[in-house]
């Protein structure tokens, strides 16, 4: 007997991982965009067993996606989870972006986490909405667009003027308005202490604000995207079984004429 099922086998293995795809997506996201949040603390962790090569290679893997200024970055194993740009070029010569951005860290000071504060907060804050939406996912609305503005609104500003500060600071960088914040201390009186205004230690207003606002727009995007992807994946699945009745039609009505030629 001649096997007619070879000729649809190919199309049935794609349409069933499209099916498949269409019905778990959030899972496969969630477990991919996991992996992509939690590795760059595994760096510091490579860094201090000694497997500086693994360590070295996530660094070099995320540098496209951060500064990974050390000053703004997180430290793991060692005396503080922040450290100041001064204590940082105390150990480290040099004072621009582009050499400041290659200090990992060493025994002393511990080992930086591959991606810095604000991505800490934006990519995990993604990563912990798209787990929630997985719990709400049909009952809630894409958020408008208007009302996403105005939640990035934040972290474009904190984010901007961090950079017109940098850019205007020259070779005194670290000098900025947005690194003294003498602008903020003078229009709060003074009410909080001088590690509040200065510098990017955590508790700083710098890091405060660039904690919140990546979470912000993290969360945010999450809220406008996954209501639009959950709907097209819903019309992705929901065509792939209208092609899956059409074609388990067409073998029911082919199948006398098949056998008998068969015969």
């Amino acid at each position: 007997m001649i096997n007619h099922t070879l000729a649809v086998s190919p199309t049935k293995r794609s349409g069933r991982f499209l099916w498949w795809l269409s019905k778990h997506w959030l899972l496969a996201f969630n477990v991919v965009w996991g992996v992509f949040v939690v590795t760059p603390w595994l760096a510091p962790v490579f860094m201090k067993i000694g497997a500086t090569g693994i360590g070295n290679g996530i660094y070099a893997v995320y540098q496209f996606v951060c500064h990974q200024l050390p000053e703004r970055s997180f430290f793991l194993f060692g005396t503080q989870p922040m450290y100041s740009l001064q204590q940082v070029g105390a150990v480290w010569p040099g004072n621009s972006p582009d050499i400041l951005r290659q200090f990992a860290g060493n025994a002393d000071f511990g080992w930086k986490v591959a991606y810095s504060d604000r991505m800490v907060a934006m990519y995990t804050a993604f990563w912990f909405a798209a787990l929630g939406f997985g719990l709400i996912r049909r009952r809630v609305p894409a958020l408008p667009i208007w009302a996403y503005v105005l939640l990035i609104l934040p972290m474009a500003l904190d984010g901007g003027t961090h950079f017109v500060s940098d850019v205007m600071a020259g070779q005194n960088f670290g000098a900025g308005f947005r690194d003294t914040n003498v602008w903020l201390a003078q229009l709060t009186n003074h009410v909080f202490p001088a590690s509040f205004y200065a510098g990017d230690a955590l508790g700083s207003f710098n890091s405060w604000m660039r904690l919140l606002t990546g979470a912000l727009f993290g969360a945010a995007s999450v809220w406008l995207a996954f209501p639009y992807a959950e709907a097209a994946f819903n019309e992705a699945r929901e065509a792939v079984d209208a092609k899956f009745k059409r074609l388990s039609w067409r073998e029911d009505q082919m199948a006398p004429v098949l056998d008998k030629k068969s015969r």
